[in-house]
């Protein structure tokens, strides 16, 4: 069964494989100065924010709803601006299947979970729709580059929530450092010391919320009883549905710190050392990671922190900072360095400490977005799907190494990580971070991961001593109807 035969308008291609649209243009749909009809999916968190910044544009109507569960949609209905409902009358969907068989509808935007971003982008794809995809792209490296292929087979605009490369300060910053004004890169750092409590060790499976239709909301995932009490957020702490703080906050980290490095595909190899420590319960994603990506330029690393700085901290002072960085990025330089401790932010230091150079910006995202739908043009993006998906990828990457790896003794440890400097220098500091907590390494040690190595001769393949064992980790097995298609090899055909 294909995913919109509720609504039987879509014709599959046979020889593709896939339903393309490429005949219809912006100005053929709505025309260019018609309003942009766009469906928010996922009216939770992020949800919201695509409500508020799409609320702000000119010309764009939010045309419809789709969440899973019901309770939500009507919380979002019900939102109010200056006072008044302006979304009660808005067409709600629970199956976005149906939202995407619908003609009144141009474009989504997607804050779904993690792991069905993927899968409802390409949907909205072959529905002839333009989409804005919440960050990671994928849950895995091979739905990526499934979605990439999508976009491209369709014609579809697709843009990424890495919106922190819409902000001018970054573009100015990134152009500033790549022209050689600090010499060169010699590490690009990026950090998420962000609080993470536990989530609780259940003794039986919580009970599905009445509202909710698990079916959909698992999706591609085995819909397992959950043993969490926080449905739509939690997700992001189990390997299954999300990808922890890596994939959560990290992607946009580690998207700055490869942007100004000006590495367009993946790394030549990627490591990570971390774990779930400081407390036991049901999920499983580290809250306390180093992953470090060796790229010809230079290392890449990113630094994951859950917990405070020190048994018992609160308050403002609750979580470490690395140079002034609690989330944000370090982009050393042979010069200088630049720091970010915003979005859309940055300031170059010389070698002394000095301020040499400051760089500000706003939030254009969105706008960017809509934008790029009217003018048709895949250059006009700021996040475009390709960049998102690479950058995601190196989040998955990071947690393949870990998945893989195994319980280290704090000496044994060391005495791995000494031959390279960047990573025993991360390692070291996160070490003493987790002795603040009261973590005991010796009882509940660190994982270390298993070194990976990209082949450079395949895409996005491994190679060497862990390929056989990593390689199926690159993709999931998929629960039916939920599966995504297969779409990369069919580019060449069309």
């Amino acid at each position: 069964m294909t995913p919109f035969t509720r609504r039987s308008f879509l014709k599959t291609s046979a020889a593709a494989g896939l339903t393309v649209f490429t005949a219809r243009s912006w100005a053929q749909v709505a025309g260019a100065n018609a309003d942009l009809r766009v469906a928010v999916v996922g009216l939770n968190g992020r949800g919201r924010s695509h409500l508020a910044s799409l609320g702000k544009i000119k010309g764009v109507r939010i045309a419809a709803f789709c969440d899973v569960d019901t309770a939500v949609l009507e919380r979002a209905r019900a939102t109010k601006v200056d006072g008044k409902q302006p979304y009660a009358a808005v067409k709600t969907y629970v199956d976005i299947r149906e939202l995407l068989a619908s003609p009144d509808i141009d474009a989504v935007s997607l804050a779904t979970p993690n792991h069905i971003h993927a899968l409802h982008a390409i949907w909205a794809c072959q529905a002839g729709k333009d989409v804005y995809v919440e960050k990671p792209v994928s849950h895995n490296v091979w739905e990526g580059r499934q979605l990439v292929a999508a976009a491209a087979l369709t014609k579809r605009i697709v843009q990424c929530g890495t919106q922190i490369r819409s902000g001018e300060g970054l573009q100015q910053a990134v152009a500033w450092v790549r022209a050689g004004n600090l010499g060169k890169v010699t590490a690009a750092r990026g950090f998420c010391y962000k609080r993470r409590d536990s989530i609780g060790k259940a003794d039986a499976p919580f009970a599905i919320p009445a509202t909710v239709n698990y079916d959909l909301w698992a999706g591609p995932a085995p819909a397992d009883p959950i043993r969490r009490r926080r449905l739509h957020y939690d997700w992001h702490w189990l390997h299954v549905t999300g990808n922890g703080d890596v994939g959560n906050q990290g992607i946009h980290q580690m998207d700055v710190a490869r942007w100004f490095l000006g590495e367009k595909g993946l790394p030549r190899g990627t490591l990570s050392v971390g774990g779930r420590l400081g407390y036991v319960d049901d999920g499983d994603t580290p809250n306390t990671q180093v992953v470090i990506h060796d790229y010809a330029t230079a290392p890449l690393i990113f630094e994951v922190r859950g917990l405070p700085s020190k048994t018992g901290a609160k308050g403002d002072g609750a979580m470490d900072k690395y140079r002034g960085v609690g989330v944000g990025n370090v982009i050393d330089c042979e010069g200088g360095s630049v720091v970010t401790t915003n979005y859309f932010a940055a300031t170059a230091f010389d070698r002394a400490g000095k301020v040499v150079k400051e760089f500000k910006g706003t939030d254009r995202h969105m706008q960017n977005f809509v934008d790029a739908v009217r003018s048709r043009k895949q250059a006009d993006l700021y996040g475009p799907i390709e960049e998102g998906h690479v950058s995601s990828a190196l989040c998955h990457l990071g947690n393949i190494s870990h998945v893989l790896g195994q319980a280290a003794a704090p000496a044994d440890l060391k005495a791995r990580i000494k031959g390279n400097a960047g990573l025993a220098e991360s390692v070291g500091r996160m070490t003493e971070h987790l002795a603040a907590n009261d973590v005991d390494l010796a009882r509940t040690p660190l994982t270390y991961g298993v070194p990976l190595t990209l082949d450079p001769k395949r895409r996005e393949r491994f190679a060497g001593e862990f390929a056989a064992v990593a390689n199926p980790l690159l993709t999931r097995n998929y629960r039916a109807p939920f599966v995504v298609p297969s779409l990369e090899a069919k580019i060449a055909k069309v």
